[in-house]
């Protein structure tokens, strides 16, 4: 078999023969450790929007639940008073259904705002 001949003032074929007897491992390495630091800051970037969907959601039903806690005396009074046969001009009667009606509402109009903000 006859050797390859290369013309040694060739810049390519130098790159090329450097490369096949590893004389460039020095500049490769750096290249491979640079990519590791981009890929690692990459994967960081990922794991704190992870951590921050993960919390909006948390967020979002702590508020929910603190919602359903909180309208739980107005919900059974209005319920009692309406199956009681209280009349539904009374002033108690009236506040307790207003709050059943806008507390949601305010709820979930600040959750859709919230949710508006963060999609691009």
């Amino acid at each position: 078999m006859k050797p390859i001949e290369l013309d040694r003032d060739s810049e390519t074929e130098r790159d090329l023969l450097a490369a096949l007897t590893g004389k460039e491992a020095g500049r490769d390495q750096a290249v491979a450790y640079r990519t590791r630091r981009v890929v690692l800051a990459s994967h960081g970037v990922m794991q704190d929007q992870k951590a921050g969907r993960k919390r909006g959601r948390a967020l979002a039903l702590a508020s929910i639940l603190l919602l359903i806690l909180a309208m739980g005396p107005f919900v059974w009074r209005v319920t009692d008073d309406i199956a009681g046969g209280e009349h539904w001009a009374d002033m108690a009667t009236q506040s307790s259904l207003w709050i059943c009606i806008l507390f949601p509402a305010l709820v979930a109009a600040a959750l859709v705002a919230g949710w508006m903000r963060q999609r691009p």
